[in-house]
């Protein structure tokens, strides 16, 4: 019998080289267009949260009932760490939520919410790295509790999973929304870095 944490497992097979290109420096680097500072950092921090509220708030709207707290939490946080972000957002809408904008079924949703959560726990670890960096540890713990959150995030988004799928397709449609989340990620992260002149893979 299949299991949401069968399928996050299979995302992550499938996706590996992707999230493990996603979770580099590269990221933030790709995020700011190389303005490598802490102003634009948290301007495109700022704009993934910003995106990401506008999401799931649309979500919680229309969604099934099981999953409607869940993305109204969602979106309370994402709101909550804009807020707490003392920096203009950038314009920059994530291609990401172009993807997980166009879904419909609860399924999708929570499979492309988990898909999410994958990319955006990694972007919070390189924030929390960087700001390591910067000798600013208040702001880089801000980033570290916030990566447990989409942790938890994730959790609930799997337990829901758990109830909701009836049947195989369920399953399918819900893995191939967490795909297509992370590959839409993973495409706008190699195309901004090719246009800056660096290489999307790691050097070794």
């Amino acid at each position: 019998m299949t299991t949401a944490a069968d399928i996050i497992d299979a995302v992550r097979d499938d996706q590996q080289t992707e999230l493990s290109r996603l979770g580099s420096s590269k990221t933030l680097y790709a995020d700011t267009r190389g303005e490598m500072d802490a102003d634009a950092v948290l301007g495109a921090v700022a704009a993934r949260e910003a995106a990401a509220q506008e999401t799931f708030d649309a979500w919680s709207d229309d969604a099934d009932e099981s999953a409607a707290g869940l993305f109204a939490d969602a979106a309370a946080g994402a709101a909550e760490r804009r807020e707490g972000i003392d920096a203009e957002a950038t314009d920059r809408t994530p291609a990401m939520h172009a993807v997980l904008d166009d879904l419909d079924e609860t399924v999708e949703r929570l499979g492309g919410f988990v898909g999410w959560t994958l990319v955006d726990k990694k972007v919070k670890e390189q924030a929390t790295g960087f700001f390591t960096g910067q000798a600013d540890p208040q702001t880089a713990s801000t980033f570290r509790s916030a990566g447990g959150d989409v942790e938890e995030l994730r959790e609930d988004a799997a337990d829901l999973l758990d109830t909701v799928c009836d049947s195989e397709d369920d399953w399918d449609a819900a893995e191939g929304a967490a795909v297509d989340a992370i590959q839409a990620a993973y495409d706008e992260y190699v195309e901004t870095l090719e246009d800056l002149g660096v290489n999307p893979k790691p050097v070794c």
